[in-house]
């Protein structure tokens, strides 16, 4: 009888609350639900990142297991045949839930990726992480929504709040990361009712991650020189160099996925292939440069110029890993790819060599995937708030240049670049390919 009395004296004075104060139990609700979320995708982010940094350091001191990718391959292509067929799509499947898919994100998706991804960089595939951080988020945050009876709304921002915390704690830039994950799904709009969520849980995420001592790459940018009409129009075209530059490489990867899975059909020997290619072009060439994730030679990009090669290689390796279905993600290689075109364009842009490479890092990934405000905003985490000028301009210019091209074919166009495409709202990418 007590126990009846009080259960009724709590769901009466919760009712009164979220009749008084609705704001208060929105985001009581919200911060205890993405305070958990935080907790795990932060720590199995932390522990992606380490996995990531043995493997990267066991092939660099063995580079002889390189010529073992074509296998690793191999392994990749079998394990998604026959047990991650409906989640091979990756990123996309997540863009296409939170835009009103049906489809679960299954918990199998996550471990998946994180297995397919560790065997890419340790057998030297040229591939990124950003990827695999969403994919794990947006599996673990599936399994939260039964227990906690989330309803079709709640369940979409959940899934947004997944991906700002794994990309928020994969990077160490919580505010991109929220921003990224709230204008990602659809191009030119931002679903404002989940921001709370996503700067919560990347925020959290980014603390957890960090609280297992895991550390991320800093970047700077030393000279800055003063804003003038001269350097904003600098700042211009190199945008639109770095816009041209994302739209090559989103449709490249395009191309290069229906070309394998056209010729190829069987998909597990698509890897293998891919695989025989970088093996022997990396033999060729005697320089591991362009494989893995590369981030020396992004550190070594703000320092001296890169050549006018380094951007147009690490273009070919990544569409020919990621294309044959080896696993990770393309943020990381376009930072290498933007980095190394900023530093070399600073041949004939008269701005200092790292804020040119600086500008390149954000403004390709800008481009490719559609997300101007997240990329500024990395900017300013990353190289701070001095460059904050140069970065917007490239950023946006680089938007706009790209066109309606992404590395995400199920990201859906909600306003158009160009009002000569008003036909193109409301389609996926994939569409305007047919």
């Amino acid at each position: 009888m007590y126990t009846d009395n009080f259960r009724k004296l709590m769901v009466d004075s919760l009712q009164l609350g979220s009749k008084k104060f609705p704001v208060l139990l929105y985001i009581i609700k919200w911060f205890v639900l993405c305070g958990l979320l935080a907790s795990l995708v932060g720590s199995a982010s932390a522990g992606f990142l380490i996995s990531l940094d043995w493997a990267t350091s066991f092939r660099e001191n063995h580079t002889y297991i390189l010529f073992f990718l074509p296998l690793g391959g191999l392994f990749i292509g079998l394990l998604y045949h026959y047990f991650g067929k409906k989640v091979e799509s990756g990123n996309n499947l997540i863009i296409d839930y939170i835009n009103g898919s049906n489809q679960k994100i299954p918990l199998k998706m996550g471990f998946l990726v994180y297995f397919g991804t560790i065997v890419t960089h340790l057998l030297g595939g040229s591939a990124g992480r950003e990827g695999t951080a969403l994919q794990m988020a947006g599996a673990i945050a599936q399994q939260l929504i039964k227990p906690f009876r989330l309803n079709k709304s709640d369940k979409r921002t959940l899934i947004i709040a997944a991906v700002a915390a794994g990309f928020g704690a994969v990077f160490g830039t919580p505010l991109a990361g929220a921003v990224f994950a709230l204008e990602f799904f659809v191009i030119g709009k931002i679903r404002y009712e989940a921001i709370f969520p996503a700067f919560i849980s990347a925020i959290l995420a980014d603390f957890i991650t960090k609280s297992w001592q895991v550390n991320h790459t800093l970047y700077a940018i030393e000279s800055i020189p003063e804003v003038s009409i001269e350097t904003i129009i600098y700042s211009i075209v190199g945008g639109v160099i770095f816009g041209l530059c994302a739209a090559l490489f989103s449709k490249l990867i395009s191309f290069s996925s229906r070309l394998f899975k056209s010729k190829i059909t069987y998909a597990p020997l698509r890897p293998i292939v891919g695989g025989i290619i970088i093996v022997v072009c990396v033999w060729a060439m005697g320089s591991t440069k362009y494989i893995g994730l590369g981030i020396p030679f992004i550190e070594l990009s703000f320092k001296t110029q890169a050549s006018v090669y380094d951007f147009i290689l690490k273009i070919a390796f990544t569409v020919i890993t990621l294309s044959t279905g080896f696993k990770g993600g393309e943020v990381t290689p376009l930072f290498f790819i933007g980095a190394t075109l900023g530093s070399a364009l600073s041949l004939f842009v008269p701005l200092p060599v790292a804020l040119m490479a600086g500008m390149g890092f954000v403004a390709v990934f800008a481009g490719a995937t559609n997300t101007p405000l997240a990329c500024i905003i990395m900017g300013l985490e990353l190289f701070g708030e001095k460059s904050g000028v140069y970065i917007a301009i490239a950023c946006v210019a680089s938007y706009l240049i790209s066109g309606h091209n992404s590395v995400y074919n199920s990201q859906t166009i909600g306003v158009v670049k160009n009002v000569e495409f008003l036909e193109h709202i409301g389609k996926k990418i994939k569409d305007l390919s047919k």
